[in-house]
Protein backbone atom coordinates (compact mmCIF):
# COMPACT_ATOMS: atom_id res chain seq x y z
CA UNK A 1 0.00 0.00 0.00
CA UNK A 2 2.21 3.02 -1.36
CA UNK A 3 1.89 6.12 0.08
CA UNK A 4 2.54 9.51 -0.60
CA UNK A 5 3.04 12.54 1.58
CA UNK A 6 3.14 15.72 -1.17
CA UNK A 7 4.80 18.50 0.22
CA UNK A 8 2.90 20.89 -0.83
CA UNK A 9 -0.60 19.96 0.56
CA UNK A 10 0.75 17.99 3.83
CA UNK A 11 -2.20 15.81 3.18
CA UNK A 12 -2.01 11.82 1.73
CA UNK A 13 -2.57 10.74 -1.61
CA UNK A 14 -3.45 6.98 -1.43
CA UNK A 15 -2.40 4.84 -4.20
CA UNK A 16 -4.10 0.79 -4.03
CA UNK A 17 -3.00 -2.25 -6.54
CA UNK A 18 -4.79 -5.27 -5.37
CA UNK A 19 -6.55 -8.40 -6.70
CA UNK A 20 -10.39 -9.78 -6.62
CA UNK A 21 -9.45 -13.49 -6.93
CA UNK A 22 -12.95 -14.72 -7.59
CA UNK A 23 -14.86 -11.50 -8.81
CA UNK A 24 -15.30 -10.91 -12.46
CA UNK A 25 -14.12 -7.09 -13.54
CA UNK A 26 -17.85 -6.65 -15.05
CA UNK A 27 -19.35 -7.70 -11.46
CA UNK A 28 -17.27 -5.39 -9.70
CA UNK A 29 -18.05 -2.47 -11.94
CA UNK A 30 -21.65 -2.86 -11.27
CA UNK A 31 -21.19 -3.22 -7.50
CA UNK A 32 -19.30 -0.02 -7.17
CA UNK A 33 -21.44 1.85 -9.22
CA UNK A 34 -24.86 0.32 -7.40
CA UNK A 35 -25.13 2.95 -5.09
CA UNK A 36 -28.58 1.37 -3.67
CA UNK A 37 -26.32 -1.68 -2.97
CA UNK A 38 -23.44 0.06 -1.31
CA UNK A 39 -25.90 1.26 1.33
CA UNK A 40 -26.17 -2.21 2.23
CA UNK A 41 -22.94 -3.25 2.27
CA UNK A 42 -20.73 -0.10 3.62
CA UNK A 43 -20.99 0.83 7.25
CA UNK A 44 -19.41 3.82 6.84
CA UNK A 45 -22.16 5.20 4.91
CA UNK A 46 -25.01 7.46 6.46
CA UNK A 47 -26.71 9.13 3.25
CA UNK A 48 -25.65 8.62 -0.11
CA UNK A 49 -28.14 9.13 -3.68
CA UNK A 50 -27.69 10.73 -6.80
CA UNK A 51 -29.59 13.74 -8.27
CA UNK A 52 -29.55 15.76 -11.45
CA UNK A 53 -29.08 19.47 -10.85
CA UNK A 54 -28.94 21.24 -13.85
CA UNK A 55 -28.65 18.28 -16.31
CA UNK A 56 -25.42 16.48 -14.82
CA UNK A 57 -25.56 13.30 -12.27
CA UNK A 58 -24.51 14.72 -8.93
CA UNK A 59 -23.92 12.08 -6.01
CA UNK A 60 -24.19 13.12 -1.95
CA UNK A 61 -22.44 10.88 0.28
CA UNK A 62 -21.95 11.25 3.79
CA UNK A 63 -19.50 9.33 5.50
CA UNK A 64 -19.72 8.66 9.19
CA UNK A 65 -16.68 9.19 11.30
CA UNK A 66 -15.86 7.48 14.77
CA UNK A 67 -17.15 9.83 17.74
CA UNK A 68 -16.10 12.93 18.88
CA UNK A 69 -15.25 13.51 15.31
CA UNK A 70 -18.09 15.37 13.23
CA UNK A 71 -19.43 13.26 9.70
CA UNK A 72 -17.84 14.31 6.85
CA UNK A 73 -19.90 14.34 3.30
CA UNK A 74 -18.88 14.86 -0.34
CA UNK A 75 -20.65 16.66 -3.46
CA UNK A 76 -18.98 15.27 -6.67
CA UNK A 77 -19.54 13.60 -10.13
CA UNK A 78 -18.15 10.39 -11.25
CA UNK A 79 -18.34 8.78 -14.87
CA UNK A 80 -17.79 5.22 -15.19
CA UNK A 81 -16.21 4.23 -19.27
CA UNK A 82 -15.52 1.02 -20.46
CA UNK A 83 -12.29 1.02 -22.73
CA UNK A 84 -10.71 -1.31 -25.20
CA UNK A 85 -6.76 -0.87 -24.21
CA UNK A 86 -4.56 -3.20 -26.97
CA UNK A 87 -7.70 -5.45 -27.05
CA UNK A 88 -8.23 -5.92 -23.00
CA UNK A 89 -11.53 -4.44 -22.11
CA UNK A 90 -10.21 -1.93 -19.19
CA UNK A 91 -13.09 -0.25 -16.86
CA UNK A 92 -12.39 3.36 -16.07
CA UNK A 93 -14.22 5.19 -12.62
CA UNK A 94 -13.60 9.36 -12.58
CA UNK A 95 -14.68 10.76 -9.44
CA UNK A 96 -14.14 14.73 -8.52
CA UNK A 97 -16.16 16.83 -6.04
CA UNK A 98 -18.01 19.25 -7.39
CA UNK A 99 -19.88 22.61 -5.92
CA UNK A 100 -23.13 22.29 -6.30
CA UNK A 101 -25.80 25.08 -4.49
CA UNK A 102 -28.80 23.11 -4.53
CA UNK A 103 -26.19 21.10 -2.28
CA UNK A 104 -25.27 23.23 0.71
CA UNK A 105 -23.25 22.46 3.48
CA UNK A 106 -25.17 21.00 6.37
CA UNK A 107 -24.52 22.44 10.30
CA UNK A 108 -22.16 19.85 12.17
CA UNK A 109 -20.96 18.14 9.30
CA UNK A 110 -17.93 18.90 7.62
CA UNK A 111 -17.41 19.30 3.44
CA UNK A 112 -15.25 17.61 1.74
CA UNK A 113 -14.72 20.04 -0.68
CA UNK A 114 -11.32 18.53 -2.24
CA UNK A 115 -11.55 14.64 -3.26
CA UNK A 116 -11.43 13.28 -6.60
CA UNK A 117 -10.47 9.48 -7.27
CA UNK A 118 -9.38 7.20 -10.21
CA UNK A 119 -10.31 3.03 -9.81
CA UNK A 120 -9.10 1.31 -12.98
CA UNK A 121 -10.53 -2.54 -13.00
CA UNK A 122 -9.44 -5.33 -15.46
CA UNK A 123 -9.33 -8.62 -15.58
CA UNK A 124 -6.70 -10.85 -14.27
CA UNK A 125 -6.66 -13.40 -16.60
CA UNK A 126 -8.62 -16.01 -14.48
CA UNK A 127 -11.68 -15.58 -12.73
CA UNK A 128 -10.75 -11.95 -10.54
CA UNK A 129 -10.14 -8.71 -11.71
CA UNK A 130 -7.05 -6.28 -10.94
CA UNK A 131 -7.45 -3.06 -9.33
CA UNK A 132 -6.07 0.08 -9.22
CA UNK A 133 -7.36 3.03 -7.21
CA UNK A 134 -6.03 6.56 -6.95
CA UNK A 135 -7.41 8.39 -4.00
CA UNK A 136 -7.25 11.69 -2.30
CA UNK A 137 -9.13 14.23 -0.66
CA UNK A 138 -8.82 17.22 2.32
CA UNK A 139 -11.05 15.88 5.40
CA UNK A 140 -10.73 19.53 7.11
CA UNK A 141 -10.65 19.66 10.54
CA UNK A 142 -7.85 18.45 12.90
CA UNK A 143 -8.27 14.53 12.27
CA UNK A 144 -6.02 12.68 14.95
CA UNK A 145 -2.95 10.61 13.62
CA UNK A 146 -4.19 7.63 14.87
CA UNK A 147 -7.16 7.72 12.72
CA UNK A 148 -5.13 8.82 9.63
CA UNK A 149 -2.76 5.54 9.92
CA UNK A 150 -5.39 3.31 10.56
CA UNK A 151 -7.02 4.40 7.08
CA UNK A 152 -3.73 3.90 5.72
CA UNK A 153 -3.00 0.19 7.28
CA UNK A 154 -6.78 -1.40 7.74
CA UNK A 155 -9.12 0.93 6.37
CA UNK A 156 -8.03 0.38 2.88
CA UNK A 157 -7.50 -2.75 2.45
CA UNK A 158 -10.27 -3.81 4.49
CA UNK A 159 -12.96 -1.49 1.98
CA UNK A 160 -11.50 -4.26 -0.87
CA UNK A 161 -12.62 -6.80 1.38
CA UNK A 162 -15.87 -4.99 1.84
CA UNK A 163 -16.38 -4.74 -2.32
CA UNK A 164 -15.32 -8.81 -2.67
CA UNK A 165 -17.94 -9.68 0.02
CA UNK A 166 -20.50 -7.40 -1.82
CA UNK A 167 -19.92 -8.84 -5.22
CA UNK A 168 -20.59 -12.85 -3.89
CA UNK A 169 -23.94 -10.98 -2.91
CA UNK A 170 -25.18 -8.73 -5.34
CA UNK A 171 -28.56 -9.52 -6.37
CA UNK A 172 -28.25 -8.55 -9.86
CA UNK A 173 -25.19 -10.71 -10.50
CA UNK A 174 -25.72 -12.53 -13.79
Amino acid sequence: LPILFPQQSGLYEYKIFGGLADCPPELCVDVYMDLDFRKQWDHYIKELYEETYDGEKVIYWEVKFPFPLSNRDYVYIRECRELDVDGRKVWVVLAQSVSVPQCPEKPGIIRVSSYRQTLVIESDGKAGSKVYMYYFDNPGGMIPSWLVNWAAKSGVPAFLKDIQKACHTYPKRT
